[in-house]
């Protein structure tokens, strides 16, 4: 019942405007329900969808005091979004509330991870009576729950991919799938792509080949980039190439079933094994759609004739869904499946426990049995009952809301009117991807493809935030938002996020303009 009176509040999608407050970009009614306020200009801006949810009073550090403890404690990297940080209080689905209680719709899911939507009531449930029950045990001991779950992930992958072992992240998982394909092929040298993100760890950081993530240390030894076969910035590819209902607006004579800039990228594959790697090599690591990069398509077909050149060298194949899988790409669970490959090892995180630290890595037997010759492999922390509990109350949610479908539905609608965008605005220059994985790649014009530059993606990107909507990065030069919310949006606020960022850019248009005179 109260599933159904929060899709009915949601399908009015009220239209209403709250005043400008000087502290903040949204105020709260003394209602239920949030409206959508601005300071960034003098537009009528895109109101907000209701939201059946009222978030409890901050009543922690101020905000002030945040700032000084971050400053003096906590790592002195710069990784927070806008000039002035978000302070986050609380989450519901797919809204955020920042201690001043301003209301965002969260299209980032705090970094492609909130897969069912923040505290999901049934996730909730299951996690706060597992609780009551046993929060840690390691592999020593057995508990039911490690054995649940472990049967459940197995049937959503196909054969032989059935030997499960749990982890606590994403680079964890790597790691050890780097592992699992060196003792397995006796082998060291390891592929990726350029622009490929696999994790920060002293191990994956030889995999990850973005530019900041490098340092001058010896790091990740064995691993060797391969050119990333990219459709819209690469040197070969167009308007037939990629898997998306959107096409890049390049032009390419391939046809649909002969795409000319797979054959090219391929033989710059080849080119990798015949010069960059030894003979017989241990593995091939690929993301199905690069996450990290800018959502980053390769041509149809090319994985495929990757997979088979990488297995003639004794290499395992490696497939990262810590971004793409658990049907987020709408047309199939597992991003692999997109590109008609199985793989040999799978590893995935982030959405698999909806942000509760958990990952997996899933092989064959006969990959599994390799590592034991090598290694006693062992984790405390890995498959313990709560994250257990959690991943089991994920999938099932998964399965009982339809999100795999309402990614497909509600991603193809969202896709197409950005695409219109594009069509619009000389400075996007691109938009791409499938299921509620959405990239768009900001060009100071389509002829160059050069990247706009990064003080005018800011400037856009906080437009966005100060409207109500919470939105990503990425890519080489920071030119591309990524769009990756929660599976449970809904084409309402895929209307209002489309809104924001046509006002966002007619904004950033105006400015340009100002300029000029």
């Amino acid at each position: 019942m109260i599933g159904a009176w929060r899709h009915l509040l949601r399908a009015l999608h009220l239209k209403t405007l709250s005043l400008w407050t000087p502290k903040t970009c949204f105020s709260l009614n003394a209602g239920a329900f949030w409206t959508s306020v601005t300071r960034c200009g003098l537009h009528t801006k895109p109101s907000m969808p209701p939201c059946d949810f009222t978030p409890e009073r901050y009543q922690s550090l101020a905000y002030s005091r945040v700032l000084e403890v971050h400053k003096q404690h906590l790592s002195p990297m710069h990784t927070a979004y806008f000039p002035e940080p978000l302070l986050l209080h609380q989450g519901h689905m797919e809204w955020l509330f920042d201690h001043e209680g301003n209301r965002y719709l969260d299209f980032f899911s705090g970094i492609v991870t909130v897969s069912v939507g923040h505290c999901h009531p049934k996730v909730n449930a299951a996690a706060q009576r597992q609780l009551g029950l046993l929060w840690h045990t390691s592999s020593v001991f057995f508990h039911p729950l490690i054995h649940e779950y472990a049967e459940k992930l197995s049937a959503l992958l196909p054969e032989p991919l059935k030997v499960v072992f749990l982890v606590n992240s994403g680079s964890e998982a790597n790691d050890l799938a780097m592992l699992m394909a060196r003792a397995h092929s006796d082998s060291t040298d390891i592929i990726s792509f350029r622009g490929a993100y696999h994790g920060c760890s002293p191990y994956t950081l030889g995999l990850t080949n973005v530019g900041i993530y490098k340092m001058d240390l010896p790091h990740g030894m064995g691993c060797q980039p391969t050119m990333c076969p990219d459709i819209f910035r690469g040197p070969w590819g167009g308007s037939h190439c990629r898997d998306s209902p959107v096409q890049t607006i390049r032009k390419c004579s391939c046809a649909p079933d002969c795409c000319q800039a797979k054959d090219q990228y391929i033989e710059q594959f080849k080119d990798t094994l015949s010069t960059s790697v030894a003979k017989s090599i241990a593995g091939f690591f690929a993301e199905p759609i690069q996450g990290v990069n800018g959502v980053v398509q390769y041509p149809k077909g090319f994985l495929k004739e990757a997979f088979e050149l990488v297995r003639e060298r004794g290499g395992v194949c490696i497939a990262d869904e810590v971004q793409t899988g658990f049907g987020r790409l709408g047309s199939h669970f597992w991003g692999f499946q997109t590109h008609d490959v199985l793989p040999d090892i799978v590893t995935m995180a982030k959405g698999i426990g909806n942000g509760f630290p958990m990952a997996a890595v899933v092989t064959t037997p006969e990959i599994a049995k390799s590592l034991t010759k090598h290694l006693l492999h062992f984790n405390t922390f890995g498959g313990n009952p709560m994250a257990c509990a959690i991943g089991s109350a994920v999938l099932e949610v998964i399965k009982e809301e339809n999100l795999q479908e309402n990614s497909q539905e509600v991603g193809t609608y969202m896709l197409l009117k950005l695409a219109k965008l594009r069509d619009e605005f000389e400075i996007v220059g691109d938009v791409r991807g499938k299921g509620l994985m959405i990239g768009i790649e900001m060009v100071k014009d389509k002829e160059s493809r050069q990247p706009l530059p990064r003080e005018e993606v800011n400037q856009i990107h906080h437009d966005c935030k100060c409207m109500g909507l919470l939105i990503g990065r990425g890519g080489l030069f920071s030119q591309t938002f990524r769009i990756a919310p929660s599976m449970c949006i809904t084409k309402p606020e895929a209307d209002f996020a489309v809104e924001v960022f046509r006002s966002a850019l007619i904004q950033h248009m105006e400015r340009r303009a100002k300029l000029k005179f």
